[in-house]
């Protein structure tokens, strides 16, 4: 039986995960605060952002199970544990640890990338050494490996064809359900994308998730899809690795910027005076230091505490993780003032409003008024601003491990990737891979985070409107 271990990401991240489901679950049963986020997934981009950033999310979760194996045990002998921590997605991805190379293999290749020294009947020649587990099943690799390749990519994108229309069917079904109305004409409207919400959209970004993930799991138990790296390491595992790095450092560190920023802004906004210009001179003295430098500084005298306590950590893995979450500390710390500048503005104005002044009068103190009548009336910017930082917080980690101050180097990250990629851009031939996934990966993650914030933005910020032409449903059918 394994035994579980709980590093101190793991339980933020788990801890994060009951809070989103708390609030998802009080969103469902008051109609006002679910209008605004049915109005954000109205819109196309946003709920098909938010389905691949689910993806990703999911990724990071398994990710963030860990667990000890349990080692051998004769009678009588007290269990042991093995001391390397593993997680969910690491059993799962287990093949891919296993297929561990001796350096450099270009994506599914079944022969090593640089010519060595091979012994042929006898005399040395110079040739591509055929790779130890990429294409190993097969008996003369130089005729069988295309029609091998085309035969399980192909299989992998019919299963994930076959799992597109299941899905398809299950959301038209889904809508008849709720409509007490019969398959077909849910079906019609959901190919013509008439439904209130963008079902369609939803439908196409998830069948594309599906004839993408199919051939890439048929193939990544044969060959390494992604290439591999210098030490031969599976490039594809270490960017479905780097998922969990990037999403603690784009969650973690935003809600680290929450609790000085709301208490501030709201404070300055509010009491303005000696308060007011105290608090400006603290974000403004912080806001004239560059963020890389102030940031680098910080990580830096983390990293010394680090090395000069190794008695702390059990494991390598509990060092890197505290360096993880102390760098997510770190940015939280040294970016709250643009969020703090912009709560206290909007406090400002909202002091001024009559509920506000009425309250006052009634002589309400200042911490019920803060607390009941402003806060939940500057909640919006609170939301809309952790939504824009989660894209650059995740840039802000890729700068800082390109320049050696980020995460542990023993922990997956796209700026550890696009760190070491730098000397193989370079070679001759270039060793383009390790870069390509790393940026494929990070962009893809970025850009859906930042489609799903302009959706956000627009559903929550009073001010911001956005008129788009959309096809609705014909007269009498209803909507879901």
């Amino acid at each position: 039986m394994p035994r579980l271990v709980f590093l101190w990401t793991d339980a933020v991240m788990l801890l994060l995960v009951l809070g989103v489901t708390l609030y998802v679950w009080r969103m469902w049963r008051n109609p006002e605060a679910r209008r605004p986020w049915r109005k954000a997934f109205r819109e196309a981009p946003a709920l098909c952002s938010a389905l691949v950033l689910l993806a990703f999310g999911t990724v990071a979760l398994l990710d963030s199970l860990h667990f000890r194996r349990a080692l051998p045990a004769g009678e009588g002998q007290v269990q042991a544990y093995s001391p390397r921590a593993e997680s969910v997605l690491d059993a799962l991805l287990a093949r891919q640890f296993e297929m561990r190379e001796a350096t450099y293999s270009r994506p599914l290749a079944w022969q090593g990338f640089a010519k060595q020294s091979l012994q042929v009947g006898g005399s040395t020649e110079r040739g591509y050494p055929r790779l130890q587990h990429a294409g190993a099943h097969l008996a003369d690799p130089a005729t069988q490996w295309a029609p091998d390749v085309t035969r399980r990519a192909l299989t992998g994108l019919a299963a994930g064809a076959v799992v597109a229309l299941a899905i398809g069917a299950a959301l038209a079904g889904a809508r008849a359900r709720a409509q007490r109305r019969s398959f077909g004409p849910s079906l019609r409207e959901l190919l013509r994308n008439e439904t209130d919400l963008p079902l369609r959209a939803a439908w196409l970004t998830l069948a594309a998730m599906a004839l993408l993930a199919g051939p890439v799991i048929a193939l990544m138990g044969h060959y390494h899809v992604l290439g591999t790296d210098r030490t031969g390491n599976d490039v594809l595992l270490q960017a479905l690795k780097s998922v969990r790095t990037a999403f603690v450092i784009g969650t973690l560190a935003t809600l680290a910027t929450l609790p000085l920023a709301i208490v501030f802004g709201v404070v300055a906004g509010y009491f303005r005076g000696w308060v007011d210009d105290l608090i400006q001179y603290v974000y403004t003295t912080l806001s004239s230091v560059p963020n890389v430098l102030l940031i680098a500084a910080c990580v830096l005298m983390v990293q010394a505490f680090i090395d000069q306590h190794p008695e702390l950590f059990e494991t390598g893995a509990e060092r890197a993780d505290v360096r993880l979450l102390l760098l997510c500390l770190v940015l939280g710390l040294t970016g709250w003032a643009s969020l703090c500048r912009l709560l206290r503005a909007e406090t400002l104005k909202v002091r001024e409003l009559e509920y506000v002044q009425a309250a006052t009068a009634f002589g309400v103190g200042p911490l019920r008024i803060m607390a009941r009548h402003i806060l939940p009336n500057v909640m919006h910017l609170v939301l809309i601003t952790t939504v824009l930082e989660f894209s650059a917080l995740i840039l802000y980690e890729a700068v800082l491990s390109y320049v050696g101050v980020g995460v542990d180097p023993s922990m997956n990250s796209y700026g550890g990737m696009i760190n070491l990629a730098r000397s193989e851009m370079s070679r001759d031939p270039v060793v383009w891979w390790s870069f390509a996934a790393a940026f494929g990966f990070m962009v893809t993650l970025v850009l859906a985070a930042n489609l799903f914030a302009d959706g956000v933005r627009d559903a929550f910020d009073p001010r911001s409107r956005s008129f788009r032409a959309r096809v609705l449903p014909a007269a009498g059918k209803g909507v879901p």
